[in-house]
């Protein structure tokens, strides 16, 4: 019933609006001629006016002659505007041809909507969609099934070194029947960064299991991840109870925080992931990984939750810290500078990280002059991330930004 009113209304408007378009092109020509007309019979009778005046002896000849002269031009003009009109007013035939072409404008545009819209889909409150968003979400594929449907990943290379250690690696630690957690991290950490994301996945799931009641939330976040990268950014039901896991333990979690809004957003729920992210980047610090990709989405999101929102500016250094560095000597600061680098390297070999931390890393050793440092760091990261476009750009971003080769 609702539809019908919608479609009623819509379509006396259409025949209304076409019909004054119509009207308007068929009566382009009367109303210019006869208004050019009517101009062109006025200064005639006043030309006829003066010489009547003329006659009767009320009017002087020179006066009769300065306004004879004035309304001949006005009456020469007035007939040249009349032309002008009849020349660009639209004969009946090329009206009709405007009033046919305004017809099918406006068919066409109801003929694009009932294709391309949804005019039959009832109206549905806000409570509804969002009930449905949920019932999709708890319907959506699971890991396995979307991952066959994907393009594969193409692997990337190691070098000879690094081949070598990871077959002592995998002779020593055998991901299903393990029970040395340093090894399992190690063999699922690397594995996942070689593309090999079965076998990583099944190491993180060995690890909980040899752990069990110690496996922490970073345990269970790393297994997210690994299903998450797998999937190529898509957070499955698997990776989602993974996340559930790491935030019950910690519910300050960054990375599984960021991806559970993720998982909400790619569910339709914004409302809750705008909840889930707003504090997190309020409380996250300026270099926290997940931060650029909570600022790059964060508006849409909010929009789509129907929120008014404002991305608030950058984080830079506390004040506290800007004293403290503006107190140090130049020798002091360079040592502070080198050190936070050198922990920064430690941390990327040993545990591995994220692609903003990569270009950290870049960006760090470029500004310090150690451009072969930067230029290994950087062939290592495209190797960390070969076949992940979206981590690539951040890395070749920040060595474009030092000038490092490509």
């Amino acid at each position: 019933m609702e539809n019908m009113a919608f479609w009623s209304v819509a379509a006396v408007l259409t025949l209304g609006v076409t019909g004054l378009l119509i009207t308007a092109a068929l009566r382009a020509k009367t109303a210019g001629a006869a208004a050019s007309a009517q101009d062109v019979r006025i200064y005639r009778d006043q030309l006829a006016e003066i010489d009547r005046d003329l006659a009767r002896g009320t009017l002087e000849p020179a006066e009769a002659q300065r306004a004879r002269t004035e309304i001949a031009r006005r009456l020469l003009e007035a007939d040249r505007k009349s032309g002008a009109v009849a020349a660009a007013t639209v004969a009946p035939r090329s009206a009709w041809l405007v009033a046919v072409l305004i017809a099918l404008a406006m068919a066409g545009g109801v003929a694009f909507y009932a294709r391309t819209g949804l005019p039959w889909y009832p109206d549905m409150p806000i409570a509804e969609r969002l009930a449905q968003a949920d019932a999709d979400m708890r319907v959506r594929p699971a890991q396995a099934e979307y991952v066959a449907k994907l393009p594969p990943l193409q692997a990337p290379e190691p070098d000879a070194e690094f081949k070598e250690l990871m077959e002592k690696l995998r002779a020593a630690v055998d991901p299903a029947t393990a029970t040395d957690p340093r090894g399992l991290e190690l063999l699922a950490r690397n594995e996942a960064s070689l593309g090999n994301f079965d076998v990583a996945a099944t190491a993180q799931r060995r690890l909980i299991e040899v752990k069990g009641d110690a496996a922490t939330a970073e345990d269970h976040g790393a297994l997210a991840e690994i299903l998450i990268a797998q999937a190529q950014g898509y957070v499955s039901p698997e990776a989602e109870a993974a996340l559930t896991r790491c935030l019950q333990l910690d519910p300050k979690n960054g990375p599984a925080r960021y991806y559970a809004g993720l998982m909400f957003a790619q569910g339709g729920r914004y409302d809750r992931a705008f909840l889930l992210w707003d504090p997190l980047l309020a409380e996250s610090p300026a270099d926290a990984p997940w931060v650029p990709a909570i600022r790059a989405e964060i508006e849409q999101v909010a929009q789509l939750a129907g929120i008014s929102y404002a991305l608030p500016p950058l984080k830079g250094p506390s004040a506290g810290d800007v004293e403290a560095a503006a107190e140090m000597s130049p020798e002091d600061r360079q040592a502070m500078i080198e050190g936070m680098v050198a922990q920064l390297q430690d941390r990327l070999a040993s545990q591995g990280g994220s692609a903003e931390e990569w270009a950290q890393l870049i960006r760090a050793l470029g500004m310090l002059g150690r451009l072969e440092e930067a230029q290994k760091i950087y062939a290592e990261a495209k190797t960390q991330f070969q076949g992940r476009a979206a981590e690539l750009a951040v890395v070749e971003q920040a060595a474009a930004a030092v000038d490092l080769a490509p």
